[in-house]
């Protein structure tokens, strides 16, 4: 996944894939409700015509982009483990790969917090099919983050304390927080957090 929301190229591409690209860019920068359809339909250069021939409505146009945002962000987040957990020493616990993983998106400058997380904010409960797609988005997060854990009767509860570290980075940087000073920060807590089950054994 690139983290610029419009790829190269992208204006070459069908009618729908230029939609769901223009709609990705301003959704996630601007928020969806202040991104009104008629701003999508211009800066894709489709008319109101293919517009609604692709999507009937605005709420299909907003599951259509969470959709796209959920499997783009989720290839990117499990390369990105699986390349910074491959460049640790040997013998050393893979959970280290979560900070540098993260620094890569935090830091980025398109970077606007969670799409998914923003979304439900903006929208509560009025398009349940958004909040659906957002606790998904989170459980299959959780998955990823519970590879990089030994087989152990809490590996579960730890990928769970896990995800709560990546909310609260996600949180504390779009809030102005220093990038560096919240992956130290995901740094400790991924420790203390694999640390915890060990000592309670001894």
């Amino acid at each position: 996944m690139t983290f610029d929301p419009l790829p190269p190229g992208w204006q070459d591409l069908p009618a729908r894939d230029r939609l769901l690209h223009t709609a990705h860019a301003l959704f996630y920068r601007d928020g969806i409700r202040a991104t009104g359809i008629d701003r999508v339909i211009a800066e894709s250069g489709v008319t109101k015509v293919t517009f609604y021939r692709h999507f009937p409505s605005k709420n299909d146009l907003i599951c259509a982009y969470l959709e796209y945002r959920h499997t783009g962000w989720m290839a990117w987040f499990g390369d990105a483990l699986q390349r910074h957990a491959h460049a640790l020493p040997a013998g050393t616990d893979r959970t280290r790969a979560l900070a540098p993983a993260l620094a890569e998106w935090l830091g980025s400058e398109h970077f606007r917090g969670c799409a998914f997380i923003n979304s439900v904010s903006e929208l509560g409960d009025t398009v349940p099919e958004v909040l659906e797609i957002a606790q998904r988005h989170k459980r299959d997060m959780t998955a990823l983050l519970a590879g990089l854990l030994p087989a152990s009767a809490q590996r579960a509860q730890i990928a769970q304390a896990l995800t709560l570290v990546v909310e609260g980075a996600i949180v504390r940087v779009q809030m102005g927080e220093p990038v560096a000073e919240v992956v130290a920060a995901v740094s400790r807590l991924t420790d203390g957090l694999v640390a915890a089950p060990l000592q309670r054994k001894r």
